[in-house]
């Protein structure tokens, strides 16, 4: 029983159900003391975000030595895959189910939350994307300059950031998160928006496991493993990205949950799992993609044409790349294509964004979740390459 106590799982399972009850019960007062442990919170996760990303990708690139540009491409093609056909899987069933659905569109205004009471500014020393490039490109420079000491210190830095997920990132997240649903509750989003759409959502939701256990499914398939070996010690992931909305603020997580399955080899988890985390969308680009569709039938009566919808799921898997790692980023990155594509106009990029903004969480959550399965894929592919196993360290 104290170790169900203890478990990460179960915090988060309180933080929600806390915060929820929070927000709903809460005065103004109480409230801006709310926001601020969010800001406060949110802002350390962020600023260690980059060094995570840069801790875990440029050692993993370099203990792949010279097999680091095979390894490498392979994940991209992999990720680009997996995300352009979760979107056109969701574009085939928004063509056949939201033409019969009977949707009402209601979007009035929530309910605003206080201001922080303070403002505690702490800017990462770079952006995800300008982490993520460097990573790669350092990674691997040093594997093919063979710079031993850059290797050593970047071995030794992956320690040092190790120690700051396990110390600083994974604790404050069930007070994240409860903040974070505190303040959903006393907008009235949990009450008041959600059943608005409630029918897209679960489809959607519906689609994000189905996604899973294609990719899951495949993987086995490829690597001769069973992936159930993975699955089953995801649910702490999937949780947090359900309560963070963010894939980059559930990588310490997920790192952890991967590393735990014995199916999965170390190095590749420590190399794949923060790559994805930043170029596999498959989630959200599912979500956006069956979302803009059912905005289009709300409010001009139509749903996009094939073609349309064939170049905007192509380049939304590029523009996912581009996303930043906050609730939402997919289709902040992607508001260029919805405009120039799809034609929206002011009202359907507002309607858009607080549709997402509904179920982003549980967009994440697949996002997350379907790394694993991946990283299945990239193990394998490693085996098969004769790829030598590396000794890494992993988060306990």
């Amino acid at each position: 029983m104290k170790k169900i106590l203890n478990s990460l799982p179960f915090k988060l399972l309180i933080a929600v159900l806390v915060g929820s009850i929070i927000g709903l019960i809460s005065n103004e007062t109480i409230m801006n003391i709310m926001v601020t442990i969010k800001y406060v919170l949110g802002q350390i996760i962020t600023y260690c975000v980059p060094l995570i990303i840069i801790g875990f990708i440029a050692p993993s690139i370099t203990k792949l030595g010279k097999n680091a540009s095979k390894v490498l491409f392979f994940a991209l093609i992999i990720a680009y895959v997996s995300t352009i056909g979760a979107a056109f899987m969701s574009a085939f069933a928004g063509y056949n189910i939201i033409p019969h659905l009977s949707i009402v569109s209601d979007v009035d205004k929530i309910r605003e939350l206080p201001k922080v009471v303070f403002e505690l500014k702490i800017p990462p020393i770079m952006e995800v994307m300008t982490a993520l490039v460097s990573s790669i490109l350092i990674g691997l420079a040093v594997t093919w300059t063979k710079a031993t000491r850059i290797a050593n210190f970047l071995d030794e830095f992956q320690k040092v950031v190790l120690s700051i997920v396990s110390r600083v990132i994974i604790p404050i997240l069930p007070f994240f998160i409860a903040s974070t649903f505190a303040g959903l509750a006393y907008e009235g989003t949990l009450t008041r928006q959600l059943p608005v759409f409630l029918k897209v959502i679960v489809i959607v939701m519906l689609g994000h496991f189905i996604w899973l256990f294609l990719l899951y499914f495949i993987a086995g398939i490829y690597s001769k493993k069973n992936p159930i070996e993975i699955i089953k010690y995801y649910l702490p992931a999937y949780l947090t990205a359900v309560g963070t909305m963010s894939s980059a603020a559930t990588l310490g997580v997920a790192l952890k949950s991967a590393n735990k399955s014995p199916v999965l080899r170390k190095d590749m988890v420590n190399f794949g799992i923060p790559l994805f985390a930043n170029i596999h969308l498959c989630g959200s680009v599912l979500t956006e993609v069956f979302f803009v569709m059912t905005v289009s039938q709300i409010l001009y009566g139509k749903l996009p044409s094939l073609t349309s919808m064939i170049i905007f799921c192509l380049l939304l898997g590029i523009f996912a790349i581009g996303a930043p790692g906050v609730p939402g980023g997919t289709v902040v990155a992607s508001l260029g294509i919805i405009t120039g594509i799809l034609s929206f106009d002011d009202t359907g990029t507002a309607l858009m964004l607080t549709i997402f903004a509904l179920q982003d969480s549980f967009g994440t959550a697949c996002n997350v979740t379907g790394d694993g399965a991946l990283t299945l894929i990239l193990s394998k592919f490693a085996d098969k390459n004769n790829i030598k196993v590396e000794n890494c360290e992993v988060i306990e």
